[in-house]
């Protein structure tokens, strides 16, 4: 007997069109509908006018100044922070680069200083890494900027001692407990994913303009790296050596310290390494709420279109970020071969000796600096110093040939980019109504993300219409798209290559190394020389921030992708690109998607300094409301509309690459 099944029923239209086919339909029923009603219901807010909202939130900020000198919680508890941080960062001032105790010089002057950090250098790293270290000091009083460095490296050392005094305790303490880190992880994930400058106008509010603001905010930035890597560290230490220890009848505290922090001393010292480098990023920032240093020199270059001390300045952050990081890499090198080959005891009497002679003439330099002039201040004239004034002189002489000679390529560059990519993505998603885009965007959440994310996504939205910054915030995310897909194309463009070939991994690598040890300010001074002040410069700016970090991760996902699918697709006859386009890429997808999180992430952080050389949008408001008091509360609602992208734009592509690698046959999907 036959069994005679009903037809099946057939599927929904929109079943059939499939997940492409509903993201089609969906942007197109977008470009016709904003196309018709283009430039209707944009919620648009002109800079000067503010919502009842922003009204609320200047009130705020009122009614926190004037409860801040008789309310215990800010005489008690900020301001003792505040003075804590201020007399630490007093000290380390006095100590380097401010006249104190009635001198009119630091206590330690540029040799005692020199001396000092070539000494260091070599006693947690080597001889070339002490040689590049008194080189890098040097320079920078050869540029004109010594008092200013001294003061960044004195608010960096401020800042890192902060961090590693709560960070390996803590990290420590999220590495042995799963409930610790339950709680912290979290809160690590918001300092690490919210943008630098959300969080200094709220500090502003609590700790005033000045030194302790800067600082709070450097440890906000800055501590998240040597806690999750002490964490790590800590977590992966050798189980049976840890239980060796156990059964010996040693403590938890001993187990701690004789057992899990030394087997994590590597992993230790290279979190210092990313905190160090984050806190000088942090510290160049924060000038604009009162940070000494060099961050005021580029800033003030950066208002001025000062093109000779934008270079010369940025050129000294560089310099001093390029010695911490080597000077702490050579530490995490360093302590990585003690721990596999050990060292001779002929190698350990020839540095002891070294260390003894290097220490002898660093307390002679040390006492020549404080007693005598001409080794306490730096010779030449500053700002200017003996090279600054010609380096500068070069860059500028160099920018203006750029301009002239390279007009056609840069023009070209602009064109393409506003043209092809960034006036028509405005027009559809800042120049269309806001229920069009908002309907728009939840629909693309739920086709490629999932009802997960779509909850997360509608929040976001509605957050920006309530915050009363729709139209800011539309033009915001068209300026990040961008900057996305042009960081995401470089950074296939390079990582592809960087995965094949060894040899340009050894070469480009320390170039992208060295990129992302330098301070987001940097990278304004090459692009404001080649484009001046626009939004385009805003965009480039962010690229060249966050190329480095994506094509990192398109490289390692490359290499990650099987041989054996590789091999298999070379016997069948591709060639090397069909390889890379229809096997590589394709199970890489979900490193791909990593990258483009990444990369957005990374372009949200450069918004605001992006604001500051026309970028316009959230970051120009993020910048008012820093530097105008009457514009305080719309520049907070700005901040929280930044974080609101940066949660929406997170959420999206994330859930929506893992999303493709369960659908996508051999990349973790069914097959």
């Amino acid at each position: 007997m036959v069994a005679i099944t009903a037809p099946a029923a057939p599927l929904p239209w929109w079943r059939r069109l499939g997940r492409p086919g509903i993201v089609a339909a969906i942007v197109m029923a977008w470009v016709v509908l904003g196309t018709a009603l283009h430039g209707r219901h944009t919620l648009h807010l002109a800079t000067s006018d503010q919502t009842a909202l922003h009204d609320r939130f200047s009130e705020f900020y009122l009614y926190i100044d004037r409860i801040r000198y008789s309310n215990v919680f800010f005489t008690g508890f900020i301001d003792g922070i505040r003075a804590g941080i201020d007399g630490l960062a007093t000290f380390l001032q006095a100590l380097i680069s401010q006249p104190s105790f009635g001198r009119p010089v630091p206590v330690m002057g540029w040799l005692g200083v020199i001396a000092i950090a070539t000494l260091a250098a070599y006693a947690f790293g080597n001889l070339r890494v002490a040689v590049l270290t008194a080189a890098g000091f040097a320079s920078l009083g050869l540029l004109g900027w010594w008092a200013e460095s001294m003061d960044t490296l004195a608010l960096t050392l401020a800042a890192v001692l902060i961090c590693l005094v709560i960070g390996i305790p803590t990290g420590v303490l999220i590495g042995r407990s799963a409930v610790a880190a339950r709680v912290v992880t979290p809160v690590l994930d918001v300092m690490q994913a919210m943008p630098t400058f959300v969080y200094l106008l709220p500090l502003v509010m609590f700790f005033q303009i000045g030194v302790a603001a800067a600082v709070v905010g450097t440890i906000i930035y800055a501590a998240p790296p040597v806690i999750r890597l002490t964490a790590l560290g800590v977590r992966d230490a050798d189980a049976a050596v840890v239980e060796a220890s156990r059964s010996l009848g040693s403590s938890r505290w001993q187990i701690v310290r004789t057992v899990q922090v030394p087997l994590a001393r590597r992993l230790i010292v290279v979190g210092i390494n990313q905190t160090i480098l984050c806190a000088l990023s942090m510290v160049t920032i924060a000038a604009l709420v009162g940070a000494p240093g060099l961050g005021v020199v580029v800033i003030r270059a950066l208002a001025s279109l000062d093109m000779e001390r934008m270079f010369t300045g940025g050129l000294a952050v560089v310099i001093l970020g390029i010695v911490l990081d080597r000077t702490t890499t050579a530490a995490s090198e360093r302590v990585e071969a003690h721990h596999r080959a050990g060292t001779s005891a002929r190698a350990v009497r020839t540095r002891r000796v070294a260390l003894l002679a290097g220490g002898a003439l660093t307390v002679i330099a040390v006492y020549l600096s404080h007693n005598y002039l001409r080794f306490s201040v730096f010779p030449g004239r500053s700002p200017g110093g003996v090279i600054g004034e010609p380096v500068g002189n070069a860059a500028e002489t160099a920018s203006n040939w750029a301009k002239v000679h390279l007009y056609d390529l840069t023009n070209g560059i602009r064109n393409v980019v506003s043209y092809g990519l960034l006036n028509p993505l405005q027009s559809l998603i800042a120049e269309s109504p806001w229920y069009v885009v908002a309907a728009a965007i939840l629909g693309l959440a739920l086709t490629l993300a999932g009802a997960r994310a779509l909850v997360v996504v509608a929040a976001c939205l509605a957050a920006l219409l309530g915050l009363g910054l729709w139209e800011e915030s539309m033009v915001t995310m068209t300026s990040v798209i961008v900057a996305a897909i042009i960081t995401i194309a470089i950074g296939v463009a390079l990582g592809v290559p960087l995965a094949h070939s060894r040899r340009a991994d050894l070469a480009v690598r320390p170039v992208l190394d060295a990129a992302q040890a330098m301070p987001p300010f940097v990278y304004l001074v090459p692009v404001l020389g080649l484009f001046g002040p626009s939004r385009l410069s805003a965009i480039f700016a962010a690229v060249i921030f966050a190329v480095p970090v994506a094509t990192k991760i398109v490289a390692a996902g490359i290499r990650a992708v099987s041989p054996t699918v590789v091999e298999a697709a070379k016997a069948a006859g591709a060639s090397r690109w069909q390889v890379t386009t229809k096997v590589e890429l394709p199970m890489a997808r979900h490193a791909l998607g990593l990258a483009a999180n990444q990369g957005l992430i990374y372009v949200l952080s450069m918004v605001v300094i992006g604001g500051l050389v026309g970028g316009g949008a959230l970051g120009y408001l993020v910048v008012a409301g820093l530097a105008q008091s009457d514009q305080h509360g719309k520049g907070l609602a700005a901040g929280i509309a930044i974080v609101m992208l940066t949660v929406l734009l997170d959420r999206f592509t994330l859930s929506a690459a893992r999303r493709v690698d369960r659908t996508t046959p051999g990349i973790g999907g069914p097959a």
